[in-house]
């Protein structure tokens, strides 16, 4: 119960209960990431459902608006980082490190940010006119899969956050997660394509970026997230 609390406190902007920790046990609490993931979906579905008593986009915009305070961004700041490293990569690997941890946000993160929002806004849209209050409510747990896969699977970029949860992660939590997305799958089919999402998105980081970082885990994460939605609202035209 106490990893998850910290899970909690370092994923999102809800109220907890606060207390010191180790630094294993803050590295431990990411066994629980897709547990928030669950927290997350659930608050994310009621506040489209609410608006959504006035219109499809007003519940849109109330599910975005409220996905984006619980987080607090934290993702996606991690996707603008990782898009300003990119705008820089043409010259190399140094300049694109720097680029990556300079507070400063540069016109490639102000550009992804806005299309992430924007495109999110859009497949919510589209998903709460279908009522498919399922997939929005399992999309962010199945998206906080995903750094459970890469800290095992990619190296280290550099020491920093991701690096704290460098050995943290068990066969038995990927284990386990698996067949939790496995049985979530029941209520929204689309989820069979998380898998691929998540493999696609360590494959991309490792080809280009080289690693694993807290930018990483948090881009990954915002970017997971719109893939899945739009495979829900893909499996729903085609079912």
């Amino acid at each position: 119960m106490k990893s998850l609390i910290v899970a909690i406190q370092f994923l999102t902007r809800l109220p907890t209960p606060r207390f010191a920790v180790s630094g294993d046990e803050f590295a431990a609490s990411m066994r629980w990431f897709p547990a928030v993931g669950l927290i997350v979906g659930g608050l994310v579905a009621a506040a489209g459902w609410a608006g959504a008593r006035l219109d499809p986009w007003t519940g849109a915009f109330f599910a975005l608006l409220f996905w984006v305070a619980v987080t607090g961004a934290l993702h996606l700041d991690g996707l603008g980082d990782i898009a300003d490293a990119r705008g820089a990569a043409h010259r190399d690997k140094a300049h694109m490190l720097a680029a990556m941890s300079d507070p400063h946000v540069g016109s490639f993160a102000v550009v992804a940010i806005a299309l992430q929002l924007l495109a999110k806004l859009v497949l919510l849209h589209a998903l709460l006119d279908a009522h498919a209050w399922a997939a929005i409510a399992l999309v962010p747990f199945a998206a906080r899969i995903g750094p459970l896969l890469w800290s095992r699977w990619l190296p280290d970029l550099h020491t920093g956050l991701g690096s704290k949860f460098r050995g943290a992660i068990r066969p038995v939590d990927v284990l386990v997660w698996a067949l939790a997305l496995g049985t979530a799958a029941i209520w929204s089919r689309s989820l069979l394509a998380a898998p691929f999402v998540l493999i696609l998105w360590g494959w991309w980081l490792h080809r280009t970026i080289g690693g694993i970082s807290g930018d990483g885990h948090g881009a990954g994460i915002e970017v997971s997230e719109n893939a899945l939605l739009l495979a829900a609202l893909v499996w729903l035209h085609l079912a």
